[in-house]
């Protein structure tokens, strides 16, 4: 009888942390359309072209009195928004571990991003400097929210099973990405036959980014569940700013293995979140590619990227995440050296280039996720993916300044894609230098048979 009992409770138990597991996919699913049809399709392009249209004779825009090419516009403002965001991340990070409420801040990040998309319908004309400010708002909230999103992962999935259940939120997030694209792609380009005008779909298409961020995260704020930290201590007032996050790192020098990963995952994936909002810049004003490419090209991505994480997540398993992760930033820097020689005019390349964009993208950042979650020690979730999501998009502010600093200099977008092959070739050096089974082992963790 006590047998049964215990076998009823592991089932029980199992059977909540699916229900968990699946509640947690739907914030990408939830999330990860403002990351596509927003910052990687539309806002680019549109932001850049109402820049323009406040731009000087010179091509210069005067936010705050300072001169800006209306060019880099755009980028500028996604380097700024990952500042706020710097100074965000450690404050909610370390109030999430110290409260063990980690719910309630994810709500506040969802739905002030989710307000903020929703605004963009009311960016036209040369109306630049709200939709930077909606740029700056929404993008801090989004990676504030993904912290704490990504947060939850070391608990509701013991160490065998991350690799797989990261593969699949990363999955989630690029079927919905996909999806909303499809119904993007059938508004803006048959904006005539609903009445609309090109600049009207557009901002309708960044609105419902919006709309679908606020609706879709409702499931899993009803299906995750708080939890209390672990650690004893006690709960003082969390420090402002980068006091809080120089206390942060300073914790996490007791881990240097988790700060080596930290710092090669932080170089590589610099690389690749300017890849993901500078390419409609690139494909638009570099190679003259019209709007409709770019959707089905990003929209390629998107389809490919969902069986891409899923079949990276089974070669890790083979290989091991870390392996892996090394030959998708080979990949990469083959993919960018390639897209520097581009012919312009000529979408089916562009087409190729996005097949090999797709096939790595969800993998290596979702592998680089679970990866992470085996280095985090138990208790610290939320302030160690605090650092992380700083690495994800928040200190991913180098490579959208360099980009736009780049282009400023020569005016060229080939020279300033080519730059960001570095982030890569320095990204694989590093990581190949960290020992992840010792670094597991040194944070607390169990040591999984394959890493």
């Amino acid at each position: 009888m006590g047998t049964d009992t215990v076998r009823a409770g592991s089932a029980d138990e199992a059977a909540d942390r699916r229900r968990e597991q699946r509640g947690w996919y739907f914030y990408d699913w939830a999330c990860s359309v403002y990351s596509t049809s927003v910052l990687t399709v539309f806002l680019g392009p549109y932001l850049t072209s109402v820049a323009k249209n406040a731009a000087d004779p010179d091509g210069y825009v005067h936010p705050l009195g300072v001169p800006v090419r209306a060019g880099s516009f755009f980028a500028y403002s996604v380097s700024l928004s990952v500042i706020v965001a710097v100074l965000v991340m450690p404050l909610v990070g370390a109030a999430a571990d110290r409260s063990g409420r980690k719910k309630p801040l994810l709500a506040a990040a969802a739905y002030t991003g989710a307000a903020a998309t929703t605004g963009m319908l009311f960016l036209g004309g040369d109306r630049y400097l709200l939709g930077g400010v909606l740029l700056v708002v929404a993008n801090a909230a989004a990676a504030v929210g993904t912290m704490l999103y990504n947060s939850y992962l070391p608990q509701i999935a013991p160490p065998e099973e991350r690799d797989a259940v990261s593969s699949k939120g990363w999955a989630f997030g690029y079927a919905a990405g996909a999806l909303v694209l499809v119904a993007n792609l059938v508004l803006y380009t048959g904006h005539d036959s609903f009445g609309l005008s090109e600049s009207a779909a557009v901002r309708i298409c960044l609105a419902s980014a919006g709309l679908w961020w606020g609706a879709f995260a409702l499931i899993p704020l009803r299906r995750l569940r708080d939890r209390r930290s672990p650690e004893e201590g006690p709960k003082e007032a969390t420090a402002p700013g980068f006091r809080q996050l120089a206390a942060t790192v300073r914790g996490m020098r007791r881990h240097p293995l988790t700060l080596a990963f930290l710092l090669a995952y932080l170089v590589y994936n610099d690389g690749i979140q300017t890849v993901i909002s500078q390419a409609s810049i690139y494909g638009s004003e570099e190679l003259g590619l019209g709007q409709s490419t770019l959707i089905a090209a990003v929209l390629l991505v998107q389809v490919l990227a969902v069986a891409g994480a899923l079949a990276l997540g089974r070669i890790a398993r083979v290989y091991g995440a870390k392996r892996t992760i090394l030959g998708s930033l080979v990949a990469w820097a083959v993919v960018l050296g390639a897209g520097y020689f581009l012919p312009a005019g000529a979408p089916v390349w562009f087409f190729v280039l996005a097949s090999g964009i797709g096939l790595v993208l969800g993998g290596s950042q979702a592998l680089s996720r679970s990866l992470f979650s085996h280095l985090v020690p138990p208790g610290k979730e939320a302030e160690y993916f605090s650092a992380y999501e700083m690495s994800d998009r928040g200190m991913s502010w180098l490579g959208p300044l360099l980009f736009g600093i780049t282009y400023q200099v020569t005016g060229s977008y080939r020279d300033a894609i080519i730059s960001l092959v570095a982030f890569f070739v320095i990204g694989f050096a590093l990581l190949a230098r960290v020992p992840v089974r010792r670094a597991i082992s040194d944070a607390g963790n169990p040591v999984p048979e394959r890493i």
